[in-house]
């Protein structure tokens, strides 16, 4: 049985941060109270690197051309170093080849697994009259998830519950990210065999905070101190004594707000090594009809049993999208 991760790759993101109405657990000495999450989030995340997407041809004086397509990159290739001055950014890699003048670019390449250099001559465009060389990058991925909590005390977020691969289904790696408010706009529901999606619009203005780790649990970071946590339901993290039955999470499928919608924990595998904790069943009759079940952006949904927060929604299975998995809190928060 197929099952599929739930974070969109795209260009541009952001998060909203309203709460359910307030509700104080007492908490044990040894337990945790943290803000219950459930909005939509955005997140642009820094990868450190530069992938090509793409080949595309220059317009220069001897017609168009591709140089890069002549030195035989691809897309899905890793831009190292060139020159032997190592490549972080796009902004870094258009600034050697405008330096570049005539002067040809020893361009170090990674692609599935192995390294290698080819030899580039960058051409001047004719239209912006400054060199290229024929690519198409980026250094950054975008998408949305969901905000599974918050903790007050130091102002630490997690979200998403799971971790974000590029095209070559490799784990990516995070060097920084920015978190934004998002609203969910459209939903694209899911059906047997085909995941269904949230379609946010990222609020560029509203800077929500810092996304500094990405790994196999998730998202997490750090809230901005321009943020105000109002009115938010608070409870105790902890996984302890959870069993299958009723329980409930939070998410957003439309604009801003997030809602409970119940759900039963149909299996309990609190040491499973890869994380899947939990097989959820959405039970929700106004969610099911609205989205079909579990889509694509509702990573990270917090799961609540008897009040306590004990893990968050992280994938949907292809064959079912009422059903999916979940992740342990505890897992969530050691990282």
């Amino acid at each position: 049985m197929r099952k599929s991760g739930i974070f969109i790759l795209g260009t541009m993101l952001s998060f909203g941060f309203l709460f359910a109405s307030s509700d104080n657990i007492t908490a044990k000495a040894n337990e945790i109270t943290v803000c219950i999450g459930g909005q939509a989030a955005g997140f642009t995340l820094k990868t450190g690197e530069v992938q090509v997407i793409g080949i595309c041809e220059v317009f220069s004086e001897n017609g168009t051309e591709s140089p890069a397509m002549n030195a035989g990159l691809r897309a899905g290739d890793q831009i190292v170093k060139i020159d032997g001055l190592k490549i972080g950014s796009v902004e870094e890699l258009n600034e050697i080849i405008e330096k570049s003048k005539n002067k040809p670019l020893n361009i170090e390449i990674k692609r599935n697994g192995e390294t290698f250099t080819r030899k580039v001559n960058p051409v001047k465009d004719k239209i912006t009259e400054k060199r290229k060389i024929g690519v198409l990058v980026r250094d950054c991925v975008s998408g949305i998830g969901t905000i599974t909590y918050i903790d007050k005390k130091n102002g630490r977020f997690g979200a998403l519950g799971h971790s974000v691969s590029n095209e070559n289904k490799e784990e990516m790696q995070i060097k920084n990210g920015a978190v934004y408010e998002c609203s969910i706009v459209g939903i694209n529901k899911g059906v047997r065999g085909r995941a269904g999606e949230l379609r946010g619009m990222f609020l560029n203005d509203k800077y929500l905070g810092n996304a500094e780790k990405l790994c196999n649990c998730g998202i997490f970071g750090e809230i901005s101190g321009d943020f105000k946590i109002a009115n938010a339901k608070n409870a105790v993290a902890s996984s302890e004594g959870v069993k299958p039955g009723k329980a409930y999470i939070y998410s957003t499928i439309n604009g801003v707000c997030p809602k409970k919608y119940d759900v039963e924990i149909v299996k309990v595998d609190k040491f499973n090594r890869e994380n899947k904790n939990y097989v959820i069943k959405i039970t929700d009759e106004e969610l099911i009809f609205e989205t079909g079940g579990i889509v694509q952006g509702m990573s990270g949904s917090p799961i609540i049993q008897e009040d306590k927060l004990v893990g968050a929604i992280t994938h949907v299975f292809l064959n079912d999208p009422t059903r999916g998995y979940g992740i342990n809190i505890e897992t969530m928060m050691q990282e």
